[in-house]
């Protein structure tokens, strides 16, 4: 079912994968709001996210997330994930923009999503930042 949570983050991981940005449009409450957690990102509602998304996929073009695990409960759906692409575009990160680097990344995350009436109203982004960095010759 569609309204399902666990449905609504299956196709919210697939729209991303495939950016398809309207379709993950559709699945973005109005009041949506995100976190990306160990660096503070908080992208304005579902226009910032779609953004953020379209910034990951500017610099790695062929960024993929791979769904290891899911957990619900009610309406929360937690996400084990691996986040696999090759560094060709600009990337956006705390301390500034790292250039291309032509390298290969897998970086492990968990993603948390609160679903209400079929629509993502909040994701939880714990992603291994220092282990994106080190892949990319970047970390302190």
């Amino acid at each position: 079912m569609a309204g399902d949570p666990m449905a609504v983050a299956a196709l919210m991981v697939e729209a991303f994968n495939d950016a398809d940005w309207p379709a993950l449009a559709v699945l973005l409450d109005p009041e949506m709001a995100y976190e990306e957690t160990g660096v503070g990102c908080h992208p304005a509602g579902p226009d910032g996210y779609l953004g953020l998304c379209r910034r990951w996929k500017a610099a790695l073009p062929d960024v993929r997330v791979t769904v290891l695990r899911t957990l619900a409960t009610g309406s929360t759906v937690a996400q084990e994930t691996t986040w696999t692409g090759t560094h060709t575009g600009p990337l956006e990160v705390p301390s500034g923009t790292i250039p291309p680097t032509g390298r290969r990344v897998t970086v492990w995350a968990t993603l948390w999503f609160t679903v209400r009436e079929g629509r993502c109203v909040s994701v939880r982004h714990h992603l291994d930042l220092h282990a994106l960095l080190g892949q990319l010759g970047a970390a302190p």
